[in-house]
This record gives structure tokens, C-alpha cells and sequence, in this order.
């Protein structure tokens, strides 16, 4: 079987198959094989692991985890790629194409049809327009995921990684970090890719934790408190979540939970961390 990662087999495959890249799902097909041989051995695939790999393009990385996994699902929007997948996989008997829209899929069905009660690993070269919808929805689900490593615009990656009080803070940051450790495994340059995108990327490695890293007694709650405090996070936090009009929080009560929390009742938002947070919800709860 042909090694996919190289520009020339890329193109060769392409042009086999007529195939034209759909800007509409955000096509970048990896040909670099050092990026390729990062994001794997990021993933630490090993003999007895399950792999959900979303977005498989022609292949390339599918072919790797393959080799080191013991069953891969591939589940892949394009149905243009699909007779692609059926000649670039046809030697590997380990691996299921299933030619679907992740974000329309039911995540529990497919995991408990394909994966039984097995963890899973999930592994991914994803959209840019549609990153943060995929990551929150594997995590927020609860799922059998121990692990998710994919390769993600560089600054969503840094914002999943960012701490309080730095300009990349923010919902997204408290979301993954409630849900998961992080870690930064690569960057990776525009060239890396077919068609060329405009901005960096990087690969983003997800440890999904067993339990989240805080107690809070109403998620749901803490989430929209976040939001509330990131939607205008100029004004200070009082202001911020007594003007969010789903939170329904008082001017008196939100000064009298920061002061039993020690903050200063002038502090902005950008400069809590997730414990803060989750202490201030389960006040205001």
C-alpha cells in the first residue's frame, strides 16, 4: 500500500479519484510525515486501543493508526471521499469508514455499537470553522474518551491552554480544563498541509479526566456564569452577571458571594480560575 503522507501521493490520489476540494468542510489533507508521526505518537495509539477518528480525508493518518491500533472507526462528512477510503483501506481489516456528519451522529449509539465498553482514543485533523462544537461535544457527553488529540488551529489551541489573567483566557479555556488536562504537542506550519490554510496549527493533546477537576453543584450554571463573565469581560464581574439576564443575579447578591470568596468586588472575570468560578456558582446556586 502506498504511503499517502507526501505531497505527490496526495496529488496523485486526488487526481486518480477527480476529486475537488469543498471549502464548505474545511479540507486540509496533511503531507507531512514527521506532523504526522507527532500527532500519533501523541495520541500513544498502542495494540489494544479503540480509535474514533473524525475527518479521515484520503486516509493518511487512518493508514498509521491502523497499523498500531486495534480497531479504528473513520467517520468522514464527504461521500466524495468514500470510494477514496474503500481503495486507500483496503488492506487493513481492523478499520469501519462510516460516511456521516459528526455533529448530526449520536455519539452514545455510535460509541456503544462500535466500541462496546471499551475507552476509546479519538484522534483528528479537524475543521477549523467547526472545532470548538466537536471537542465540546466529546467532552460535554460524558463519553468513554480517555484521550483526544487533535490538530486544531494554533490559537484555539492556545486558548484551550491558557491560564487567568493572559489574553487567551477564556469559556473555552475553563470548558476544556474542567473536562481535561492539556498539553501543546506540536505546531505545525501552513506548508504542512494541502491546500495551504492561512493561519498556523497545532496539536493539542486532551486527557480527559475521571472526574471533572472542580465540584460544582450545577454545571449548567457554571458554564452560563462563565459566559456571562466572558461576554463583556471589560466590565468588571458584578457588572458582567448582573446584566446577563439568564443568571438572574442580584447587584446585592453577587458582592456579598464575592466577598465571602475574599475578591474584590471590582475584579473582572479574566481573572478568576475554575476553582474561583466554580466556588462563586455554588454560592450563587
Amino acid at each position: 500500500m502506498e504511503n499517502l503522507v507526501s505531497a505527490k501521493n496526495t496529488s496523485e490520489v486526488i487526481k486518480r479519484h477527480d476529486f475537488s476540494f469543498q471549502k464548505r468542510f474545511g479540507q486540509n489533507f496533511l503531507i507531512d510525515e514527521h506532523v504526522l508521526n507527532k500527532i500519533v505518537d501523541a495520541a500513544g495509539i498502542c495494540g489494544d486501543d479503540c480509535v474514533l477518528e473524525i475527518g479521515p480525508g484520503i486516509g493518511t493518518m487512518t493508514q498509521r493508526l491502523c497499523e498500531r491500533a486495534k480497531k479504528v472507526v473513520a467517520v468522514e462528512i464527504d461521500s466524495k471521499l468514500i470510494p477514496i477510503l474503500s481503495e486507500t483501506m483496503s488492506l487493513y481489516e481492523n478499520v469501519k469508514i462510516i460516511n456521516a456528519d459528526i455533529m448530526k451522529t449520536d455519539l452514545n449509539k455510535l460509541f456503544e455499537a462500535e466500541f462496546g465498553t471499551s475507552d476509546v482514543k479519538v484522534v483528528a485533523n479537524l475543521p477549523y470553522y467547526i472545532t470548538t462544537p466537536i471537542v465540546m461535544a466529546l467532552l460535554e457527553q460524558h463519553l468513554p474518551i480517555s484521550q483526544i488529540t487533535v490538530m486544531v488551529q494554533k490559537e484555539v489551541a492556545q486558548r484551550m491552554q491558557a491560564g487567568p489573567g493572559t489574553k487567551d483566557y477564556g469559556a473555552l479555556s475553563l470548558a476544556v480544563q474542567y473536562y481535561a488536562d492539556t498539553y501543546i504537542a506540536a505546531n505545525v506550519p501552513p506548508n504542512c498541509f494541502m491546500p495551504r490554510p492561512k493561519v498556523g496549527s497545532s496539536v493539542i493533546r486532551l486527557s480527559v479526566r475521571k472526574h471533572p477537576a472542580v465540584d460544582v453543584e450545577n454545571e449548567k450554571f457554571m458554564f452560563e456564569l462563565i459566559r456571562a463573565a466572558f461576554n463583556q469581560r471589560r466590565k468588571t464581574l458584578v457588572n458582567a452577571l448582573v446584566n446577563h439576564a439568564a443568571l438572574s443575579c442580584s447587584r446585592d447578591e453577587v458582592q456579598s458571594a464575592l466577598r465571602e470568596l475574599g475578591l474584590n468586588e471590582n475584579i473582572r472575570g479574566e481573572t478568576l480560575d475554575l476553582r474561583q468560578f466554580s466556588a462563586l456558582a455554588n454560592i450563587l446556586t
